[in-house]
């Protein structure tokens, strides 16, 4: 199937250095969550980006539920709770955990994205898991997803209340 843009399309770019800044900025906002500390500005970046990043992905033309569409859709349900946790709760009680845990796994979603465009874009990668239901993709992003909840855990156990 053919990319729905190109990948030098604007809308494209934009939306893959957004995706970039998100998860860079999200490795610090995460770093800072496992060391039971904030980052109020990176977070405020990180949570943004993301936004962005999954508001572009939805500009997109449209070519039916496709995995991408889920992941956005997902990404939506983990934002909105995350961001009312932390401008509309002010982090308060347990509004302070459910932000730790909704700004990892938005982490996640951005890696968990990332992993399946290098498998798609990148061809040494690409080569190993030509359709993404060969071993090496799932095993990658298993990987993935074990490491984000092994974090996950951590850092919500250390969120102080």
């Amino acid at each position: 199937m053919e990319p729905v843009l190109p990948l030098t399309h604007p809308l494209t770019l934009f939306h893959v250095v957004l995706s970039l800044v998100a998860i860079a900025t999200g490795l610090v906002v995460a770093a800072g969550l496992l060391a039971g500390s904030r980052v109020p500005r990176w977070t405020h970046a990180f949570l943004w980006t993301t936004v962005a990043t999954t508001v572009t992905g939805f500009v997109f033309p449209f070519r039916g539920f496709t995995p991408a569409f889920g992941t956005g859709i997902v990404s939506v349900l983990v934002l909105v709770p995350t961001l009312y946790a932390l401008y509309g709760r002010k982090l308060t009680g347990a509004w302070r955990k459910i932000f730790v845990a909704g700004a990892m796994i938005s982490l996640y979603l951005n890696v968990f994205v990332l992993v399946a465009q290098t498998f798609l874009k990148v061809p040494a990668v690409h080569a190993l898991a030509p359709t993404q239901a060969e071993p090496p993709f799932a095993i990658a992003q298993g990987v993935v997803l074990l490491v984000f909840v092994v974090l996950t855990i951590v850092a919500v156990r250390r969120a102080r209340q």
